[in-house]
C-alpha cells in the first residue's frame, strides 16, 4: 500500500497533528508492507521540508501560487500528485485545513473518504476504521469501498513517531501554475497567537464553562492551570457566546471535537452539545459546585466544589510540586 501524508504547517514548522497522521500511516504501512511519503505544499518551505524529512520521505511543492492554503488550488495539486504516484491512501490530521482541502481532493480523485478516524485494524486484508458518528453517540466501524482511500485522523488518537537520526530523501514536485484553478481568493487569517497547543491536538485540555464570570478569570483559572500542565485551553459555548472566550476555543457539537488523554472541565454543566465534543477523552475530570450536574455522569473523576476556590489551590500544588 502506497500512503501519502498531506502535511499541514504554519510556514515555518509542521503542525503536531501531521506527525500523528504519520504515526497512523506508519502503523498501516507496517501491517501491509507499504510505503509512506509526505507532501508539503506552500511557498518558501525549505525549513518545513527539512523538518518533515526527519519523519518520512518528502515531496516538496514550492510555488508562489501556493503561498496560502486555498482549497481549490491545494486540492488539485494533491489530486494530481496522488494520481501520478498511484497512491492507495491519502492521510491528514482532522483539522479545519483538512476539512477544507482534503475532502475536495477526494472529490477530484473519486475515492472514498472517512473522517475523524480514532482507530483502525486490518480484517482479512481489508482496512477498517473506527470513527464517531451522531455527535459521538456511537462509534462506527467502516470499510471504504473505492480507490484511493482518503482518511483524516483525530490527532490525539495516534502517537507521533520519533524523528529519525538520518533525514529521509526529499524530492521536488513541479506544477504548472497556469493550470491551477483560481476561483477562490485568499483574504486573511484571523487567529489569536498563542504559545499553548491547539485544542484539537493537545494531550491535555483544560476547559471552562458558565461558572467562569469574565475573560480575566478565564485566563487566571483555566489558562493558568493549562499552563501548569502544558495543556490547551477550551471553552463551552456559553463562554464564547458571552464573549469571554474566543470562538476557536469552543469544544462541542458546534465547535471542535477533541479526544485528549486528559480533559479537565471547570464549571461545565455537561450539556449534551458539549459532551459530543469531548466524551471520547481517555480520562475526564470535572469540577462543578452542582452535585447534580450531568457532567458527573460522564466524568471519570468528579469534585463538587467552587472552581474559584479549588482551582487556585490546584495550581499552587502543581507549581510546588
Amino acid at each position: 500500500m502506497h500512503i501519502l501524508v498531506v502535511a499541514e504547517h504554519d510556514g515555518t514548522t509542521i503542525r503536531p497533528g501531521t506527525l500523528s497522521a504519520v504515526g497512523f500511516a506508519n502503523s498501516i504501512a507496517e501491517k501491509t508492507g507499504g510505503k509512506v511519503e509526505s507532501l508539503v505544499l506552500g511557498h518558501d518551505i525549505d525549513s518545513v521540508v527539512r523538518e518533515m524529512a526527519r519523519y518520512t520521505p518528502v515531496l516538496g511543492c514550492d510555488s508562489s501560487a501556493l503561498a496560502n492554503p486555498v482549497a481549490d488550488r491545494y486540492a488539485k495539486v494533491i489530486a494530481d500528485v496522488a494520481s501520478e504516484r498511484h497512491d492507495d491512501l491519502i492521510v491528514a490530521a482532522s483539522t479545519t485545513y483538512a476539512k477544507d482541502i482534503l475532502g475536495r481532493a477526494g472529490g477530484l480523485l473519486g475515492g472514498a473518504m472517512a473522517s475523524e478516524v480514532v482507530g483502525h485494524e486490518l480484517r482479512e486484508g481489508q482496512l477498517v476504521f473506527q470513527r464517531p458518528m451522531f455527535a459521538g453517540a456511537i462509534t462506527a466501524t467502516v470499510a471504504l469501498l473505492g480507490h484511493p482511500q482518503i482518511v483524516t485522523i483525530r490527532a490525539a488518537a495516534y502517537e507521533a513517531p520519533r524523528p529519525a537520526d538520518t533525514a529521509f530523501d526529499t524530492s521536488t514536485v513541479d506544477i504548472d501554475e497556469s493550470s491551477l484553478p483560481n476561483h477562490i481568493c485568499f483574504e486573511q487569517v484571523e487567529s489569536k497567537s498563542s504559545d499553548r497547543p491547539d485544542v484539537t491536538e493537545a494531550r491535555i485540555v483544560v476547559s471552562g464553562g458558565r461558572a467562569i464570570k469574565n475573560s480575566e478569570d478565564f485566563e487566571r483559572l483555566v489558562g493558568k492551570l493549562a499552563d501548569q500542565l502544558g495543556a490547551a485551553t477550551g471553552s463551552s459555548r456559553a463562554l464564547v457566546d458571552a464573549g469571554i472566550a474566543s470562538n476557536e476555543l469552543q469544544v462541542g457539537q458546534t465547535g471542535k471535537i477533541v479526544a485528549p488523554d486528559l480533559y479537565i472541565a471547570l464549571g461545565i454543566s455537561g450539556a449534551v452539545q458539549h459532551l459530543a465534543g469531548m466524551k471520547n477523552s481517555k480520562v475526564i475530570v470535572a469540577i462543578n459546585n452542582d452535585p447534580d450536574a450531568p457532567i458527573f455522569d460522564t466524568a471519570d473523576y468528579g469534585l463538587v466544589a467552587d472552581v474559584y476556590e479549588i482551582v487556585p489551590q490546584l495550581i499552587e500544588k502543581i507549581h510546588a510540586g
